[in-house]
């Protein structure tokens, strides 16, 4: 067996945190969060304290360090307090829903600034495919319908933190920082910033900028869908799965692709997607582009 399927009642949940996790009970996640040896730290943001136990117990087991909250408030608390790797979003939340939080976490000052790279994880009712798909076009990183499993929500959650960690060995975090450039764009490895001709310089999300490097990595090649949910999310694709269509829907409004007639990331029919654009890994930031000033 892989684990219980959350999609219990509450004595359900109950029983099975009574007979597998209650030896984690002193160290409980309505305490807000554990402390270990500086692992990835995990907010998960649930307002079913049951739902939150279990996962902070399940987690904190698996090595990594937890923090709980019920709705936005608890939520903005934990982020304005401590640094957080990654965020575990249930999108049914009362009040300010889970779509709200996420838009503020990418859109809205302050938190647009300091937090917009931060990946994060969707749980949603497997019904709710409008909210899932508004949360990917956002630029969620991931999604898990419930009920789930357990362990595929850490297999995805570490997924998710290794491709926020993508940057290549040996990258220089200097004023030399070397740029990859792309037909009338550089991509800066270090800020995660896309930079236009002009010198205009956009933050990129974390799914836009692991898609963007991804691509930038196998330029001028055909990558399948498959491959793509592979190697971004760590799992084998779905006849009905088009969360790699929707990043990159949006990687192309980034660069201003036409999407019928798209100049950098072109559809290769019943095969994949492929970079146009010949890339130049060594290119330096020439005269007039700004980092820093961000849109």
């Amino acid at each position: 067996m892989c684990g219980p399927s959350l999609a219990w009642t509450r004595g359900d949940k109950e029983r099975y945190m009574g007979i597998h996790e209650r030896a984690a009970r002193p160290r409980s996640c309505r305490n807000n969060h554990f402390i270990m040896n500086q692992p990835d730290h995990v907010l998960i943001v649930d307002d079913d304290p049951d739902i939150r136990q279990l996962l902070a117990d399940y987690l904190q087991k698996n090595e990594l360090r937890v923090s709980c909250a019920a709705d936005g408030k608890q939520m903005r608390s934990v982020l304005l307090n401590q640094p957080v790797d990654a965020i575990v979003l249930d999108l049914m939340l009362p009040g300010e829903d889970g779509l709200s939080l996420f838009r503020a976490l990418r859109e809205q000052a302050p938190f647009a600034q300091t937090h917009a790279h931060i990946p994060v994880l969707m749980l949603t009712a497997r019904a709710d495919d409008v909210d899932r798909i508004i949360g990917l076009e956002l630029g969620a990183d991931d999604y898990l319908g419930k009920p789930f499993v357990p362990r595929e929500l850490l297999a995805r959650l570490r997924a998710v933190l290794r491709r926020a960690r993508m940057l290549p060995p040996g990258t220089p975090r200097a004023e030399d920082a070397r740029y990859l450039a792309f037909g009338d764009w550089l991509l800066d490895p270090v800020e995660r910033h896309l930079i236009a001709r002009g010198g205009t310089v956009s933050p990129l999300q974390s799914a836009d900028y692991t898609l963007l490097r991804f691509l930038l990595d196998h330029p001028q090649r055909v990558v399948t869908r498959d491959h793509l949910l592979v190697a971004l999310a760590g799992r084998e694709a779905d006849v009905f799965d088009r969360s790699i269509d929707l990043r990159v829907s949006r990687l192309r409004k980034r660069l201003g692709d036409d999407a019928r007639e798209p100049e950098y990331v072109k559809t290769v029919r019943n095969e994949g997607y492929v970079l146009s654009k010949a890339v130049d890994p060594h290119a330096q930031k020439p005269t007039g582009f700004q980092t820093g000033a961000g849109t």
